[in-house]
């Protein structure tokens, strides 16, 4: 008889943003195994979400006050509550944690938290009650993406350090054979000029401030930036504050699908952020063949390397002087650049889909036990 394992993956908000990539080639290669996988979210945060199969949300949008946010909850606890799972998979600090506790307070099914949250991106009382449910057992595994990360959560108690797991991101290439100039055309941005890129949610932690101000300085540079988030208003009031507001190019939230295509069209990626527990998006610029300048953070020092080599230049990118510097000889020099994309092509196999699928299944069949018949009979959603 077929085993037939249920799952359902739980997560804040869907966007086409990291976290949500994960969740999205582990929900598809699991389906590949033979998993029936389902995918719930909190709420819809943008329109242009690459939605995958199965998937339901608790409300249309963010909750705007505490009666929509206690609805919410309610919808999540009747929604985990309406299918027996053999496993739910959490993603993000807020998924974790209240769809955490919500599966907790609904069924038995265990708990595998997917933490991908530096802890100084969390508030103290999120912080807190991950801590204190990791630790208790809530959750029964914590997965991490990379050492660095385990070394931040060296110093939590010894019950939430005994269930933590480390599984590396894996990642969908996204190198394309379009030209350049085609790849530019598609998102309107100007043909001939240096242009440099970043593919961020924008938000304060990743610096991207520090993107624009590279171009104070190199009049002919432009800057082409891919997603969406609350501090774009701030972005936009820099860039015509010191003047280089017709060289940023805003393109908004783009598909997995389109993130090649955006890359294709750039000279250089550089990724200026403050922290960090993988940098997807930087390994996947860097794999695709763009030169990538990248915070000097430990972690993307780990994770953008191959056989101890470096796939990415690495600089203090709160050091404007530094950043421009960096950025230059990356465009100048042409040798250290290919030395880069070729260190770079051994990304891919580093970081491979199926290898991390293959770790998550392995772990679900230790946390859920021997496996039982297919189930009939429940109510559809």
């Amino acid at each position: 008889m077929k085993c037939e394992r249920r799952i359902l993956l739980v997560q804040t908000q869907a966007e086409n943003a990291g976290a949500q990539e994960i969740s999205r080639l582990v929900g598809a290669g699991l389906t590949a195994r033979g998993y029936e996988v389902h995918n719930l979210f909190f709420y819809r945060k943008s329109s242009l979400f690459d939605e995958p199969p199965n998937t339901l949300y608790c409300a249309p949008d963010r909750p705007a006050n505490l009666v929509a946010f206690f609805g919410l909850l309610w919808k999540l606890g009747q929604l985990i509550r309406s299918r027996r799972w053999d496993a739910v998979l959490t993603f993000q600090h807020y998924g974790n944690t209240i769809g955490g506790i919500a599966t907790r307070l609904v069924i038995s099914a265990p708990v595998i938290a997917n933490q991908v949250s530096s802890r100084i991106t969390m508030n103290w009382l999120v912080r807190t009650a991950d801590m204190v449910m990791g630790s208790l057992g809530v959750y029964r595994y914590i997965t991490v993406n990379s050492h660095d990360l385990q070394r931040e959560y060296s110093g939590y108690p010894r019950g939430y350090l005994s269930r933590m797991k480390y599984i590396p991101h894996g990642f969908d290439q996204k190198t394309t054979s379009i030209p350049r100039l085609d790849a530019r055309r598609t998102f309107g941005l100007p043909e001939n000029p240096v242009l440099l890129g970043s593919v961020s949610r924008l938000n304060p932690t990743k610096r991207l401030d520090a993107a624009i101000r590279l171009l104070r300085n190199r009049p002919l540079w432009h800057l082409a930036i891919a997603g969406q988030g609350p501090d774009e208003s701030r972005l936009k009031l820099l860039a015509t504050q010191i003047g280089v507001s017709e060289r940023v190019h805003f393109v908004g939230e783009l598909s997995p699908d389109n993130i090649g295509v955006f890359l294709a069209s750039l000279d250089v990626f550089v990724f200026p952020t403050q922290a960090e527990t993988f940098g997807l998006a930087a390994v996947e610029a860097a794999s695709a063949g763009v030169p990538t300048v990248a915070a000097d953070l430990p972690v993307l020092r780990e994770v953008l390397s191959c056989e101890g080599k470096p796939a990415a230049l690495f600089v203090d990118a709160a050091d404007d002087a530094k950043f421009l510097s960096a950025v230059s000889e990356l465009l100048e020099n042409k040798a250290l650049s290919e030395e880069l994309r070729t260190t770079a092509r051994g990304l891919a196999s580093r970081y491979s889909v199926d290898a991390m699928v293959d770790q998550y299944a392995r772990l679900l069949d230790d946390a859920c036990g021997p496996c039982s018949s297919p189930r009939g009979g429940e109510p559809a959603w």
